[in-house]
This record gives structure tokens, sequence and C-alpha cells, in this order.
């Protein structure tokens, strides 16, 4: 009995140490991995060719419309220059000052005049009234009248050349203060502090960067092109700013046989300067050019691509090499087929591969 009561002792412990031993083994075990969600479907669209204008591409240089030296008017000393290069400019605004003293001077003498003749038309007018009055009386001879009517006239056409006289001196002074013909940015300073300018000085050169435009010199072989379809746009730091005028001069310069052509840019174009060099893409034609939305491109350092989308919801990045842009779309010349669809939210698609990628990792 006391065998037989141990045997049952030592079987329990062992049944309850497995029972204790089964317990976490049933808890801490890997448990089987549920399978992923399926993810919410990408906005795409697809690539697709569409018609847009062939351009020949040429060499431009970018002027200002505005731009000029502005020269002294009168003659005087420059005792004053509020304004120096790269200064802005606005309209209207007073860059420079001369000595007035002599245009001062000229004025009050000029006043002087007038107050004279003034008086001198009163009395000639009185004297002209009174003379009639008495003629027509027949108090005296019509050689009186005759000689009060010239002396009225005169006296009236001294008022007038002294009116004149004074808005001359007024514009005098007026010349000694110099006034800056539109907005625009200093270039250049002809003169210093204390030098003595006199009528047709150069003082301060400027222009204006609200309107810019575009020279550049076309080919014969395609003026005839240019001038049919007059359409161009101008490339700038990946950018397509399509002119708003074209003239195409009508001779050709004889050294080099090119017709002289200027387009004329949308006001206050930026990050435009006058001097730059600039890529000017002449229409001359239609082309069928793969296009994609602008949003859709990733740029990381020097890859540029996008995030292609198969029918099964799939995201890739593809690497692509793009061309001109089109409003919001870009041209893509390779790296992608048409008909390919490609996520219009590339921020999206990136979150939208990450979990795929981890759980991707996870399984290895």
């Amino acid at each position: 009995m006391c065998l037989s009561a141990r045997l049952r002792s030592i079987f329990t412990g062992v049944a309850l140490a497995a029972a204790v031993l089964a317990v976490p083994a049933c808890g801490d075990g890997p448990r089987p991995a549920s399978p992923p969600s399926p993810a919410p479907p990408l906005e795409s669209v697809a690539a697709q060719f569409e018609r847009t204008p062939l351009e020949r591409e040429l060499d431009g240089t970018i002027e200002a419309v505005n731009q000029g030296t502005v020269s002294a008017q009168t003659s005087g000393r420059v005792t004053e220059i509020l304004f120096d290069v790269n200064d802005f400019v606005p309209a209207g605004a007073v860059i420079m000052r001369l000595r007035a003293t002599e245009q001062r001077t000229n004025l009050a003498q000029a006043q002087a005049a007038l107050r004279e003749a003034q008086a001198r038309e009163a009395e000639a007018q009185t004297r002209f009234r009174r003379i009639n009055d008495m003629y027509e009386r027949k108090v005296v001879p019509k050689a009186t009248l005759d000689e009060a009517t010239a002396n009225r006239d005169a006296a009236v056409a001294r008022l007038v050349a002294a009116g004149a006289a004074v808005e001359s001196a007024h514009e005098g002074v007026a010349y000694t203060e110099i006034h800056a013909p539109y907005a625009g940015v200093v270039t250049k300073r002809h003169v210093e502090v204390g030098e003595t300018v006199r009528p047709g000085t150069p003082l301060m050169s400027g222009l204006s960067l609200q309107f810019l435009r575009v020279t550049v010199d076309v080919p014969q072989s395609i003026v005839e092109r240019v001038r049919r379809i007059r359409k161009a746009a101008v490339y700038v730091s990946g950018r397509r700013i399509e002119a708003t005028r074209l003239t195409v001069f009508p001779i050709a310069a004889a050294p080099s046989n090119t017709f002289r052509a200027r387009l004329d840019l949308p006001e206050n174009a930026a990050d435009l300067y006058p001097g730059m060099f600039v890529k000017v893409g002449f229409v001359v034609g239609e082309i069928d050019r793969l296009l994609v939305p602008q949003a859709s491109l990733i740029e990381r350092s020097e890859v540029t691509g996008v995030y292609v989308v198969d029918p099964g919801n799939r995201t890739s990045l593809r690497q692509v090499r793009t061309g001109h842009r089109f409003g919001d779309r870009i041209e893509i010349l390779a790296g992608l087929a048409s008909g390919e669809r490609v996520a219009v939210d590339p921020v999206a698609a990136m979150k939208q591969l990450k979990p795929a990628a981890l759980v991707a990792g996870s399984a290895r």
C-alpha cells in the first residue's frame, strides 16, 4: 500500500509539472501571422501620348524693354545723389538734385516781369475804353482810337509773353530735380556730387525689370514657319514661359543671313534679368509626346521617378527621364510606356509601399 500510494504521488507530481510547463508554452509561443489587410486603391492616371507643339530651340538673350540714360536738361552743379547702382527706384522719384540758384533767380525775374505786364495791360485796357467812349462822342479823332487800340493789343501780347516766360522759368527750376521716368534699377551712375553739368550731360542709367523681352537670331531655313505660326516659349531653370508677342524683323542680317526675332515676356517674369542667355523654342509643327502630371514626379538627389501602379494595385518606383513641361504636365522621354498608370500622389504611394516592404522582410 505504501508503494502504491508513493507511485500515485509521483505520477500526480509529474502530471502537474507537465501542465505547468505546458501553460507558458501555449501563452508565449509564436502565433500565426494574420494576413495583411488589402491596401486601398491609389488614385492613378494613365500615361498617354498627346499632340503637342514641335519646337526648334535656339539661344536668345534677355533684355529690358524700358532702359536708358537720364541726361541733364539745364546747367548746374550736382548737390545731391539719392540713389546708387543696384538701387530700386520708384517711378517719379527724385534721383538727383542740382544747384538751383540761377534758375530760381530767373523765375523771380520772370514773375516780376509778369506783374509789370499785367499792370501795363490793365492800364492799356482802361485807356482804350476811355478813348473808345470819347471817339463815339466824336471828341477825339480816329487816329487817337487806333493808337489806343494798338497799345492795348501790344500790352496783351506782352502779358502773354511774360506768362510764357514764367512757365519756362518754372521748368528751369523743375529741371534741377531729376526724376525717374519709370520704376527700375540703377545700372550706372555717370556723375559725382560737386560736378558741374550742362544740358545733355548723362547723369544716371537704369532699366525696368517689369517688362522684359528676348532677342534671338532665327535661321533662314525656319523663318517662314516661325512667321506663319507665331508661337514661341522661353525655357529657363526648368520652366516654360510662353511669349506674349512674337515679332520677326523684315530683313536678314548680312553676315549670317539670319532674321532677328523679338519675344515679349509676361509682366514681372520671376528670376529673369537682362543679359541672361536662355533657350527659346519656336513652334514649327506638332508632335506626339508621352505626358504625365507634374505632381506625380518624385525627385531624390539626382534620380527622378514615378510610382507605377499595376493592375493588382501593387506599387513600384520607376526611374524616368523627363523632357519639357506643358502646363501642369511633363514629358517622359524614357522609363515609362504608354498606358502604364502612375500614382497621382507620390507621398501616398510611398506610404503604401513601406508596409509592403516590411511584411516581405518579416516573411523572410
